[in-house]
């Protein structure tokens, strides 16, 4: 209940940057998918993320416009869209850049994604 509270169990946008700060110290595990508006693969991305959100409750699952966000690209160095900033406590401790680490396809399944964010500790996977 707690995490529900804080807005976990659900996939969604954060306004700003500002906002970005505030939603990543209320919780260990965060996921964030940079993203933006013209980029297929983002919504590709975004199906994923919406399953995993509700599956795995005690990670918040966010999405940030890369377009409306550059202090925070520059700071995490995020130069592909779609990248998936993965923090615990407050700290960047890995990234999905692209489709690399998902078979290089854009006919991943989500479980491949799940596991991607299991191998970071991220998410509890088994």
């Amino acid at each position: 209940k707690e995490w529900l509270s804080k807005g976990h169990g659900e996939y969604r946008e954060v306004p700003s940057e500002r906002d970005f700060f505030q939603e990543v110290k209320e919780s260990k595990n965060v996921v964030c998918h940079f993203y933006r508006d013209t980029t297929f693969r983002c919504q590709i991305m975004d199906k994923h993320l919406t399953v995993l959100a509700k599956k795995h409750v005690e990670t918040k699952f966010l999405k940030l416009n890369a377009e409306k966000s550059p202090f925070l690209c520059e700071r995490l160095r995020i130069k592909v869209i779609p990248t998936l900033a993965l923090l615990k406590d407050g700290k960047t401790q890995d990234y999905v850049v692209g489709f690399t680490d998902l078979g290089n396809t854009d006919d991943f399944t989500t479980e491949t994604l799940e596991w991607r964010l299991g191998c970071a500790d991220v998410i509890n996977y088994r």
